[in-house]
């Protein structure tokens, strides 16, 4: 059995087949997916993932604001996610949250001013926290280590696509580490060196759908049954089978999230 610990099937991406994209992924063997409700606080994005979660005993939820939308969380944003955190026993983390200093979408500022508050909701909350981090990687790190190494939680490093250095700052922290499908890509050696040298227990799989599906898939649309691939990479570079890979990132996801995989 697999997991998706990163998906956003609550997105408009999935409209107008995500019964069919959630039937496809049980039939793979995905026994749970954790999507992210993320975006700008006044969309409805978080009550969307919440409500799919509610909805599918496979699915859970996170909520955060992204760094791309740190300009709009402000007290009100922080309030409905907090009531969204103590209303749903589906919300099982805080995320993704970080900073993005790629599209810079939001003043990188603004973006560490966000970052922080939100760590600290999510201690507040008892909630573990998914990380996003592009081209910011010193910073993310830094904050982390300073704001939120006392969380007795810990988090998500997710998408991971850093050094070994810093994937061994996170597990410092008590952190998981993701990989989707970009460790699947051509030039992705130094990746996959990386992913070679992590203690497999310490590891999670993710597809990030819609977004960089695997190969075979690149260029489609990326769904959850997809997560699979990563898997199999993952067990290519640690000479282990496919079947064991599965099982040992499915109780890395059920412990950490501390939730029941059927």
């Amino acid at each position: 059995m697999f997991v998706d610990s990163h998906a956003h099937v609550d997105g408009e991406e999935f409209d107008a087949d995500r019964d069919e994209v959630l039937e496809r992924a049980q039939a793979a063997g995905v026994r749970a997916i954790l999507t992210i409700g993320t975006g700008d606080p006044q969309s409805g994005n978080f009550e969307r993932a919440v409500a799919l979660a509610e909805k599918h005993a496979n699915v859970y939820a996170s909520v955060g604001v992204h760094p791309h939308d740190a300009q709009v969380f402000d007290r009100s944003a922080s309030e409905r996610l907090l009531h969204l955190v103590k209303e749903s026993s589906r919300v099982v983390a805080w995320g993704e949250i970080g900073l993005d200093y790629h599209y810079d979408n939001s003043p990188r500022d603004v973006q560490r001013a966000a970052f922080v508050q939100q760590l600290n909701l999510a201690r507040e909350v008892k909630l573990p926290v998914v990380i996003h981090t592009r081209e910011a990687d010193a910073d993310t790190m830094d904050i982390l280590e300073s704001e939120y190494g006392a969380s007795e939680r810990g988090g998500v490093m997710h998408c991971f696509g850093g050094s070994y250095e810093m994937a061994k700052r996170a597990l410092d922290l008590n952190f998981m580490i993701s990989f989707a499908g970009i460790i699947t890509f051509k030039k992705a050696d130094e990746l996959r060196n990386v992913a070679r040298r992590l203690p497999l227990k310490r590891l999670l799989i993710e597809t990030d759908c819609p977004y960089l599906a695997p190969v075979p898939y690149r260029g489609h649309r990326n769904e959850p049954a997809y997560v699979i691939e990563v898997a199999r990479c993952l067990a290519e570079l640690h000479n282990r089978k496919l079947e064991e890979v599965g099982e040992i990132t499915t109780n890395n996801f059920a412990n950490f999230f501390r939730i029941t995989i059927a």
